[in-house]
């Protein structure tokens, strides 16, 4: 599964079923852009277990408030569409494995 970006549209739909992690982040973010390719290694490995969803916050500033978005990257756990979990800041991948499977 590919990594899907969504917008304050598509955002409800998008962690609506199973586990979705979402990842707040902005272009000019420094953390986020050094994220990403953990992002890309943890879809490939865990794709089976959890949906990756990016969220520019920029550009969909009313999901980012909604879930009181306040520094970025901001990383949030969804499970069929609630919020069960949440972490801000770069996360190394065995962070962010263990941090998935706490809920899988």
């Amino acid at each position: 599964m590919a990594i899907v970006n969504a917008s304050d549209q598509t955002f409800n739909e998008e962690v609506s079923d199973g586990l979705v992690l979402v990842d707040f982040w902005a272009a000019w973010c420094g953390p986020c852009k050094m994220i990403a390719p953990v992002l890309e290694e943890l879809d490939g490995e865990m794709n089976d277990q959890v949906k990756i969803v990016k969220l520019d916050v920029d550009e969909n500033q009313e999901t980012a408030q909604k879930y009181g978005v306040m520094s970025i990257p901001t990383l949030i756990l969804f499970k069929d569409g609630e919020k069960v979990d949440q972490a801000m800041g770069f996360q190394p991948k065995d962070a962010l494995q263990q941090f998935v499977q706490k809920h899988a």
